[in-house]
């Protein structure tokens, strides 16, 4: 019989001990894998953010006031900047061709064919011509007349909308210099009220302010980009007006003769 409970003993004690050791192992297989699982959900807080990300982040941390008005500045310069572009993509033609046609015409219809040439052409060179050739019975003096003053006019629809580009250009860091004095206040601010000169209280109000003035500065630079580029392409424009012209007169009086 006490063989019998020493045996019972002893089988319920490795039992026990089984137990036991099947529990630390697989307790010390959770807190492995739920180790692993932390560290690889911490993993990517380690890794640089995306360029949308960052950009997004650091807007936020820049501050909604100013930074929303430059973003504002930066969506209206661009709206009228691509406005402009295609407007004056649209208004650029060959103006050999186009000289080439005029003449073409003068010489086998006269002016009614030539007027019929330009009002089938775009841009304003084409209406330049139009506006000359329609005050040919009054004379070449008043067809120069027309073609000078409608030339100011063509020019006029050429600059549309261009100086509110320069006035977003300036406005950018003009807000974002207003943000970084703002900031520079705040931080002094918080030193006045703690009493104390710690990193950590100004770091905030230093970093808005660079944030603003950095895209101020951002905004600026792409819209300049964008306003060199229009005046360029009007003074091309307005150079192959006044060619033009010149040439249409030259043919004026060439089909007088």
């Amino acid at each position: 019989m006490k063989r019998l409970f020493s045996i019972l003993a002893i089988t319920g004690m490795m039992a026990f001990g089984t137990a036991n050791a099947t529990t630390i192992a697989n307790t010390s297989t959770a807190v492995t894998t739920v180790a692993t699982m932390t560290q690889d959900d911490a993993a990517p807080a380690d890794e640089p953010l995306g360029f949308h990300q960052e950009l997004k982040k650091r807007f936020i941390e820049g501050g909604a006031g100013f930074m929303g008005i430059v973003l504002l500045c930066l969506i209206l310069g661009l709206a009228i900047a691509i406005e402009r572009i295609i407007f004056l993509n649209l208004s650029t033609t060959n103006t050999k061709k186009l000289t080439q046609d005029v003449e073409d015409a003068l010489s086998s219809g006269g002016v009614e064919a030539a007027k019929e040439v330009c009002r089938n052409t775009k841009g304003p060179i084409a209406s330049i011509y139009y506006q000359g050739l329609d005050r040919t019975d009054e004379g070449l003096e008043a067809a120069e007349k027309a073609v000078v003053a409608y030339g100011g006019v063509q020019m006029g629809q050429l600059e549309k909308n261009v100086s509110w580009i320069s006035l977003f250009i300036a406005l950018a860091p003009m807000l974002g210099f207003m943000g970084t004095v703002i900031g520079m206040i705040q931080a002094f601010d918080k030193i006045e009220a703690a009493g104390d000169m710690q990193p950590s209280l100004v770091a905030g109000g230093i970093k808005v302010a660079l944030l603003t003035t950095v895209f101020g500065l951002v905004v600026a630079i792409i819209l300049q980009i964008f306003y060199n580029y229009i005046i360029a392409k009007i003074d091309s424009i307005v150079n192959d007006m006044e060619d033009a012209s010149i040439t249409l007169m030259d043919l004026l009086i060439r089909n007088k003769k």
